[in-house]
């Protein structure tokens, strides 16, 4: 039966509705910033660009790069943005638009975040690059979908339990990234990370300015979480919802992290740019192998 108009969005000339894009416009490898103008910042390494779209905070450039071809694309912030990059991506490959039915025959796209983010650990400077291996939302984006079977229940029990995880929150859920590209992207110049997802950047980061918050010790219990050696290490605000709307859809997803400030030791980096511009190019020579 083919999808409803009301649920797959098209616009006038064929296109996803909030992206604006058509199948032809996106590659099999794409990387995601939060940062509309950072899709130049990558774009600028390319040998070529063949495509470009700019619609709210959803700015996507396709070209090439050593040969490989590459879609770089801007979600804005926080994770109901994801939900809608993620499964408008997905439409794109695995949706006949003009039928409005299910392929046959699924994609798998291999898709790359690259974004800043701040340590809560010591040990991990700014200026470093976290590969996130896990990650754990504090939104509640993955509880409106069916992703029981992809969640990591054991370690979110643990940081309920460790935190004194305040029961108005959202319960956390806990996934991981893609093996394949966690092996291809990790080397001696990355950390390999426990990422926590936040639904915002002042008040669920720890952050106060007149506001008073809940529980002014959270970061520090995040900091001090362990569950089998496992220790988060850096903030954010898209990474857990990357990982599970990739995951339940069949996607490769990676989150590579810029720390470009330290929590714990209330340092910020002196060169923000230059770090994300060393990150984007450390990832761009590490995905050209991908098949």
């Amino acid at each position: 039966m083919p999808i409803k108009a009301s649920e797959l969005i098209l616009n006038p000339d064929g296109s996803v509705y909030h992206l604006n894009l058509r199948p032809e416009h996106i590659a099999d490898t794409i990387i995601t910033v939060g940062d509309p103008d950072r899709v130049n910042s990558v774009t600028k390494h390319f040998d070529t660009v063949d495509f470009s779209t700019h619609k709210r905070e959803f700015h996507t450039q396709t070209g090439t790069y050593k040969g490989k071809r590459i879609t770089v694309i801007s979600t804005g912030i926080g994770t109901d943005n994801i939900d809608i990059v993620f499964n408008e991506l997905d439409a794109l490959v695995n949706i006949d638009l003009e039928k409005r039915e299910i392929k046959p025959q699924l994609s798998s796209l291999d898709i790359i975040r690259i974004g800043t983010s701040g340590s809560i650990q010591k040990e991990i400077p700014i200026d470093a690059f976290v590969v996130s291996e896990y990650a754990a939302g504090f939104d509640s984006l993955l509880h409106f979908y069916d992703s029981e079977h992809i969640q990591f229940f054991e370690i979110s029990d643990a940081i309920k339990e460790q935190t004194n995880w305040f029961n108005k929150k959202s319960d956390p859920y806990v996934v991981k990234c893609s093996e394949k590209l966690f092996k291809t992207l990790s080397s001696a110049k990355t950390v390999s990370g426990f990422t926590a997802t936040n639904v915002g950047f002042y008040g669920p980061q720890g952050r106060i300015l007149r506001l008073p918050i809940q529980d002014n010790d959270l970061n520090d219990k995040l900091a001090n979480f362990n569950y089998k050696g496992k220790s988060i290490t850096n903030l954010e605000m898209e990474t857990a919802g990357i990982y599970g709307i990739s995951n339940l859809l069949g996607h490769q997803a990676l989150s590579m992290n810029a720390i470009i400030a330290n929590r714990a030791t209330g340092e910020f980096s002196k060169n923000p740019k230059h770090v994300v511009d060393k990150l984007i190019i450390y990832t761009l020579d590490k995905i050209i192998d991908l098949d």
